[in-house]
């Protein structure tokens, strides 16, 4: 699909709005949701598509080798296995036909000039380093064992430009978040279809309308509403109150794996979250990320 078929599906306005799911209010929780449409620049942005596509990408396995990029050139299976919310076959092939199209180190050059290009024209240099700069200078020292795709990232060059921090921040951030939540999701015996469907359930989606798009087909989405029905965590296709319960687990435990970053920024959170927050809806005004609210709190 092309960028254009992408934004009049998801970056289109609402035509009636959509109530915003009821998401925890942790600092851990509320930076990562002020970061989400900043760090997706990478992708969401038509300067960054615009640059991809000359590289003869699409928009999905710009998406996905665009982000496995921060590890090298790994085995599809170890793409399937950080990503972890994909249907494997689906990642392998968009995988493999984006590593066929375009070099690494093209993919890499073109989301950072994209997604700096798309800040430079929302938000000012000293804003940008504002949010930038505190969360950089905390995410350089966390410990990175267990987090493939963080510390890959981290791993890479940081952009000289406050738009380019800011970006290179927020990714950080959102990359930090997902390999906890991946692993609190293993430790709680979800595979990758069972949580799609835990999580588009508890943001407000129908069955299948946010799973379905990661790949997974009918029975195995059938298979995932029946394990959580057998744990009484769903009763039809609605999430029981035992449920929600178990899905506060995995959030707790998800923000427990960012104690910390959110030590470490201390009290200054509370500024960056605010700033990030601006920015982000200044995104949004330009429809730079989409205007579902689920979108953003599922990511």
């Amino acid at each position: 699909m092309s960028y254009d078929d992408i934004a009049a599906v998801y970056l289109a306005p609402l035509a009636e709005p959509i109530p915003a799911p009821a998401v925890p209010t942790t600092r851990a929780r509320r930076l990562r949701d002020a970061l989400e449409p900043i760090a997706t620049q990478g992708w969401w942005s038509r300067a960054s598509s615009d640059r991809l596509t000359a590289l003869g990408l699409g928009f999905f396995d710009a998406y996905v080798w665009g982000r496995a990029a921060s590890l090298g050139t790994p085995a599809p299976a170890v793409v399937v296995s950080t990503f972890g919310v994909f249907e494997p076959g689906l990642l392998t092939a968009v995988y493999e036909q984006g590593v066929a199209a375009a070099a690494r180190e093209d993919v890499l050059a073109a989301r950072a000039a994209g997604a700096t290009e798309s800040l430079a024209g929302i938000v000012s240099e000293s804003e940008a380093a504002a949010v930038a700069d505190p969360l950089l200078a905390v995410l350089a020292v966390l410990d990175g064992a267990a987090r493939p795709l963080f510390s890959g990232l981290r791993a890479l060059p940081v952009p000289d430009s406050a738009h380019g921090r800011l970006w290179r921040a927020a990714e950080l951030v959102r990359e930090h978040r997902g390999d906890g939540h991946l692993a609190a999701a293993a430790v709680a015996g979800f595979d990758a279809a069972t949580l799609n469907v835990f999580t588009e359930l508890w943001l407000g989606y129908g069955f299948g309308e946010y799973s379905g798009t990661r790949g997974f087909d009918s029975a195995q989405l059938g298979d995932a509403l029946a394990w959580l029905e057998s744990q009484e965590w769903v009763a039809g296709t609605a999430l029981t109150a035992h449920g929600r319960g178990a899905r506060q687990s995995l959030e707790t435990a998800t923000d427990a794996s960012q104690a910390a970053l959110v030590e470490r920024l201390g009290s200054g959170i509370e500024d960056v979250i605010a700033g990030a927050e601006i920015i982000s809806e200044r995104v949004l005004a330009v429809g730079a990320f989409p205007a579902d609210p689920r979108k953003r709190a599922g990511g």
